[in-house]
């Protein structure tokens, strides 16, 4: 069994856009947040993409809240009608929405001049919320519990995230790969084997169709990196050699 030191944190994103939905924009930001925390040691167990509606985006985050140690939130912070994501979040927590000084200072300092009014809406916060600086020079991060609002877009998202997730830092995934000749049929059996002696093991298997150079590719992850060699070495062991066409460390 893997040792108790090697402590699961999870997390949830919730992503929040009616251009999502309809297909007009193509979500890259759940992709990016999977991979920056699964480098961090977090284990990501939830996507939601929802609509820009106040209700549906408060029982979701309250939901996510409840559920899971860490939960971000991707788009709806702008300064126009349908960002109404901090609305959304403050009555998950049954929080009043107020203006925080610090970001209106922000705001202003970055349009160096009294912003106009719509700009002022994105210095609203649930009442509570704590600033955090998340790599980004003029706007810090919103929290509010254990949940994280920030920007959908893309370029920001990911300054945003790629500072966060030093917050979450953790025991790492450690990953090997096992390429195979065949198809998952003819090694069902040896996976279900391996998983029977390695329960804790994440296993993966992926069939890749139209590749010269193999048919599916295993994954094997673990924190503790001698039980994942463990596991690796009784997964090749049951599959016959002249199957195995490469094994990644």
């Amino acid at each position: 069994m893997v040792p108790e030191e090697y402590t699961n944190t999870t997390a949830a994103l919730v992503v929040i856009g009616n251009e999502i939905l309809s297909g007009k924009v193509t979500d890259s930001n759940s992709g990016f947040l999977a991979r920056e925390l699964r480098k961090a040691g977090v284990s990501l167990e939830r996507i939601s993409v929802i609509v820009d509606d106040i209700a549906t985006i408060a029982t979701e985050v309250a939901e996510c809240a409840g559920a899971y140690d860490i939960v971000f939130t991707s788009g709806g912070v702008g300064p126009t009608h349908d960002d109404v994501t901090i609305e959304g979040v403050a009555q998950a927590f049954g929080r009043p929405v107020v203006e925080h000084p610090g970001l209106r200072l922000a705001i202003e300092k970055a349009v160096e001049d009294t912003p106009r009014s719509p700009l002022l809406k994105m210095a609203e916060v649930p009442e509570g919320a704590e600033l955090i600086s998340s790599g980004d020079a003029h706007f810090p991060s919103v929290k509010i519990e254990n949940v994280y609002v920030l920007p959908g877009i893309p370029q920001i998202f990911e300054t945003k995230v790629e500072s966060l997730c030093q917050r979450f830092m953790t025991s790492p995934y450690h990953l090997r790969q096992v390429l195979v000749s065949v198809n998952e049929s003819s090694i069902a059996s040896h996976l279900n084997a391996t998983l029977a002696a390695f329960p804790a093991l994440l296993l993966g298997s992926y069939p890749k169709i139209g590749n010269d150079e193999y048919r599916v590719r295993l994954t094997l992850e673990s924190k503790d990196e001698r039980y994942l060699d463990s596991a690796l070495e009784d997964l090749v062991g049951r599959i016959p050699g002249d199957h195995v066409v490469k094994i990644e460390r």
